[in-house]
């Protein structure tokens, strides 16, 4: 390799350590409580000066967008609710409570900075629509039998008992354990579908 070449690869990685620096360091403060950093709060954290933070993206939606990307990323091993659609009913919503509050847990500081982001970066908002579009399939899946049988009304209801905002609210808003959060959810779907007060199928 000439050394031309070699100069050249050796920018391109500096680069995509350098981007990724600023990825990890945007969600680090996230989990710090810092919801909306500024750019020099950013580039301290990686390491970076604030006029070099924009060498590595467009500009600050780009730098959302990619770390929004990076979360989903890093949480779609958390995604699958571990229940199949003909497992028991009070079984599918012990098992999906329990993997929903996991994942909760575990985006909540980036889905709080993002929720709060999004109103104002459509390519952001979009992106969030299309993973709530996802999580509300799985529900709709996992208690097809249930559904069935119910109300066309039940099926929005459970899936906003599913959501991030309802974990959230019993969390932070009623400041609820995550273990007192998950029994309420539990509890507030099995009254939804009907099993709370009779035989559990």
């Amino acid at each position: 390799m000439s050394q031309a070449a070699s100069d050249v690869d050796g920018r391109k990685l500096r680069r995509e350590q350098n981007r990724e620096a600023v990825i990890i360091s945007l969600l680090a403060l996230f989990r710090d409580g810092v919801y909306q950093p500024g750019t020099a709060e950013i580039a301290a954290k990686a390491g970076l000066s604030p006029r070099s933070l924009f060498r590595y993206f467009d500009d600050f939606d780009d730098l959302l967008r990619a770390a929004a990307d990076r979360q989903v990323t890093l949480a779609l091993p958390l995604t699958g609710v571990g229940a199949e659609p003909d497992d028991p009913t009070a079984s599918k919503i012990r098992a999906v409570v329990g993997a929903r509050a996991m994942l909760y847990e575990e985006i909540g500081p980036s889905a709080r900075a993002l929720r709060a982001a999004a109103p104002r970066r459509p390519a952001l908002a979009a992106l969030l629509v299309r993973n709530r579009a996802y999580l509300r399939g799985q529900i709709r899946e996992v208690f097809a039998a249930e559904l069935a049988q119910a109300d066309r009304d039940v099926l929005p209801a459970l899936q906003i008992m599913c959501s991030f905002e309802a974990y959230e609210l019993l969390r932070y808003d009623q400041a609820m354990s995550a273990d007192q959060a998950e029994a309420a959810l539990v509890a507030g779907i099995e009254s939804l579908l009907g099993i709370a007060d009779g035989p559990r199928s």
